[in-house]
């Protein structure tokens, strides 16, 4: 049996080589620290989407976004059975330097974090391999 996923997407904000995260409220990746992001509304691109929960997480406006990677995210009960199905697009994206980012809707907190800091932070497996991607200059 196939699943169809929910398109979710997610915002890489870096600045000064640390990278913005939030750490989730809900599921799927409830108690981790994530890029900002969640799932699409309908009839929004994945662009907007990335742009929209970034705003309503963080509270910063964001220009110009870019795709960086495409994850299909699947998470299983201890039955086997598919609990939740994501296809996740990740945008880079650009944001005044002076906008202070305040944690909001489902983030918990929020902060600034370097590669080293996020190898020792709760994290999905993606983020960790997007900063380190962006880290070694991809």
């Amino acid at each position: 049996m196939t699943s169809v996923p929910t398109a979710a997407s997610s915002a890489i904000l870096q600045r000064e080589g640390r990278f913005l995260l939030v750490l989730r409220r809900n599921p799927p990746s409830a108690d981790m620290y994530a890029f900002p992001g969640g799932r699409a509304e309908p009839g929004e691109t994945p662009a907007e989407t990335a742009l929209r929960e970034l705003e309503e997480e963080t509270g910063i406006c964001a220009r110009d976004p870019r795709p960086f990677a495409t994850y299909d995210l699947k998470t299983h009960a201890p039955d086997g059975s598919l609990r939740s199905h994501f296809l996740l697009s990740v945008f880079l994206v650009d944001a005044d330097e002076a906008v202070t980012a305040v944690a909001a809707d489902d983030a918990v907190e929020l902060g600034w974090y370097t590669v080293d800091e996020i190898r020792r932070l709760p994290t999905p497996q993606s983020v960790l391999e997007c900063a380190e991607r962006i880290a070694q200059g991809e």
